[in-house]
């Protein structure tokens, strides 16, 4: 595990980041957690003493990573830009999404899609999972998972699929 103390930081402009809030995670520290790892990857640990598990370190280039803060952490931290936090991280490497029950009844009588679903990485599986998971009604709920039923058969991936759905919509 990696204790060390940070500043949390937030994107003034940096296209889909704009506004982010998130602390660096330098990468020395990121190799002592996953040696030899360049790749985006789950930790858990602690937040000053909020704990915290499956949250995402993501590449940003010459080796550091960052973990973003939803608003719900920073209320429950009760600190924002420019506060220093204190980080205890080790890889969560037993993280696994929980897929709808919903979508796996979906994938009994479509198996080429379920199939294709297992194949993508787990980040992958977990855009679907997330986008399903924050539908506020229950018909949103079953058109979202229509639509990935529907984009598991044409082999899409996430951004894919969003891209198709928009242009739909046009």
């Amino acid at each position: 595990m990696v204790d060390y103390n940070t500043i949390i930081l937030q994107f003034a402009e940096q296209g889909e980041k704009t506004g982010w809030t998130y602390v660096e995670i330098p990468a020395d520290v990121a190799q002592q957690m996953k040696p030899g790892n360049k790749r985006s990857f789950r930790v858990k640990g602690k937040l000053d003493e909020l704990p915290i598990a499956g949250m995402a370190l993501m590449p940003m280039g010459e080796g550091n990573f960052i973990m973003s803060l939803k608003k719900e952490i920073c209320k429950a931290l009760r600190k924002g830009r420019g506060a220093m936090l204190k980080l205890q991280l080790e890889p969560d490497d037993d993280f696994k999404f929980a897929v709808p029950l919903e979508l796996l009844e979906c994938f009994e009588y479509e198996p080429e899609a379920e199939e294709y679903f297992n194949s993508l990485t787990e980040s992958h599986r977990g855009y679907f999972t997330k986008w399903i998971d924050s539908a506020k009604t229950q018909p949103t709920r079953d058109n979202r998972i229509a639509h990935t039923v529907n984009a598991m058969v044409k082999r899409m991936d996430y951004a894919q699929m969003l891209r198709a759905l928009k242009k739909a919509r046009e």
